[in-house]
Parts: structure tokens; C-alpha cells; sequence
């Protein structure tokens, strides 16, 4: 590599980390997500109505509210959302359980090797960044053959999938469950990179490695930009509710400077 090259590359990485350091004062300015401040008027923890355990706002055993629900937020999703989480992956720091008691009617979680029944491979997609992945965008291609000619087609104010997979675990338990044969055939869509606020640190790991909730997010957002052709209007930021009200309240503990998992690489 050229010395030219080393010294543009260098400020590149300086320029991208000023711009995420004035983005990191304020990540969720542009979001339209409910104030989550009434969350702090709830006093103690609560009896999960199925398990029996104590529990603060939901149950990340059972996927339940163990609060009144006019507390949190409900969204419709436009595809059923599936997550496969590793047996490791502990219930309690997952961000998954987020998703399924906001969208609990388009959600649902898999404890691996558990699976969801798939039964039509053409209509599901797996979000994994596989080497033959491609992008949300891509779904709304569709190439035919025509007089020996190859037409691009694009699909337009539909949805051409109506479930998506998600692994939730770290990366290396990511790719022990995706060599599993039931996800093998299905095809791979990666997205955006996206730098994450997840304040729980991954060793060897970069900024833009979202948490699950994260990732839920950033695919929707791409899904109804790509459907809809038209600027996204926070139709899914809810989602990111209690992730961001967790966030605020790490913050108030800790510097988000002196937090390792903000300390990670960018690229």
C-alpha cells in the first residue's frame, strides 16, 4: 500500500470518529420512540404470571410483561420476525426479549437447538452476513428471461418475504447455529453497517456488530424504505424502547467514554 493511501486512510478513520463521537452525545435524537420515563414511577419488581419468578418490567424466561401493559408501546410488524437465541446466551442480557413483548404478535423466540417451522424457504430469509448474502434491496429484484435478454424487474409497494431469521447470540455461537442444515438453504441477507449503542462489550468484536434489537430495527427500517420507496417515518423505532431507556440508565452510572464496548473499533 502506498504511503498516500496509508495517510488518507488515516483520516478517514479520524473523520469517522469525530462524526460517531458528536452522533454518540445524542443516538436516538432522530428516533420517534415513547418516552420511556414513566417506567421509573414503577417501584420494585414484579411476580411473572407464568413462571413465578420476580422480574422488573418483563419476563426474559417467558416473554411476558410482568408490568401493566398501557406501560409499553405495541407495534404491528409488516413479516413475522423469528429469533433463534443459543442456550449460552443468557436470558436476562439478551435484547431479543425486547422485540417479543413489543411486537408479541409478529414475534417469536427459539431457544437453539429448538427451531421454527419453515415452510416455505421462498418466502423466508436469514439475516447473516454469509459470503453469497445480499442486501435488502436485492429482495425487490427480480430477473427474467426475455428473447435471450436478462430483464431486472423491481418489485414495488409489496413485501416479498414474510418471515425473517435472527440468531441471537455472539458471533462465534452465530456461526455454530448456521451451519445447522434446517438454515443452510435459505438465502442470507446482510445489512447496512450501522454503528451499535449496546453497552455490553464483545471481545474481537467492531462497533457496527449490533445487538439483536438493534439489527431487528436497522432491517425493518431497510425493509419499508426498499417497499415503499419513500423516506422511512419511525413506523419501527419503538422497538428500540426499552434498549433506549436501558441506555439512559447505564449512562447515568457510567461514563460512555469509559466504557469498553464504545472503546471498540469502528471498521
Amino acid at each position: 500500500m502506498a504511503k498516500t493511501d496509508v495517510v488518507n486512510d488515516i483520516k478517514q478513520l479520524s473523520n469517522l470518529e469525530e462524526e460517531q463521537k458528536i452522533i454518540d452525545k445524542a443516538p436516538f435524537c432522530h428516533l420517534k420512540i415513547t418516552n420511556a420515563q414513566i417506567l421509573d414511577t414503577i417501584e420494585g419488581r414484579q411476580i411473572c404470571k407464568r413462571c413465578y419468578r420476580s422480574r422488573k418490567f418483563f419476563c426474559y424466561s417467558c416473554y411476558l410483561p410482568v408490568i401493566n401493559e398501557k406501560y409499553i408501546p405495541k407495534i404491528k410488524l409488516p413479516i413475522k420476525i423469528d429469533i433463534i437465541k443459543h442456550a449460552r446466551e443468557i436470558d436476562g442480557k439478551s435484547t431479543a426479549i425486547h422485540a417479543a413483548i413489543i411486537a408479541p404478535d409478529d414475534v417469536r423466540i427459539f431457544t437453539y437447538p429448538n427451531f421454527p417451522e419453515i415452510l416455505d424457504k421462498e418466502e423466508t430469509i436469514l439475516i447473516f452476513p454469509s459470503k453469497t448474502a445480499t442486501s435488502v434491496d436485492s429482495l425487490f429484484v427480480k430477473q427474467v428471461e426475455e428473447n435471450n435478454r436478462t430483464i431486472t424487474n423491481r418489485i414495488g409497494d409489496a413485501f416479498p418475504i414474510k418471515r425473517a431469521i435472527f440468531i441471537d447470540s455472539t458471533w462465534h455461537q452465530t456461526k455454530a447455529i448456521y451451519k445447522d442444515q434446517r438454515l443452510r438453504d435459505l438465502h442470507c441477507i446482510v445489512l447496512k453497517s450501522r454503528i451499535s449503542q449496546f453497552w455490553r462489550h464483545q471481545k474481537k468484536s467492531p462497533r457496527w456488530y449490533l445487538a439483536t434489537i438493534e439489527a431487528i430495527h436497522q432491517f425493518l427500517v431497510e425493509l419499508h424504505t426498499c417497499a415503499f420507496d419513500q423516506r422511512y417515518k419511525g413506523q419501527y423505532d419503538d422497538l428500540l424502547y426499552f434498549f433506549k431507556y436501558m441506555y439512559e440508565k447505564i449512562h447515568t452510572i457510567y461514563d460512555h467514554d469509559q466504557l469498553w464496548a464504545y472503546k471498540r473499533p469502528l471498521i
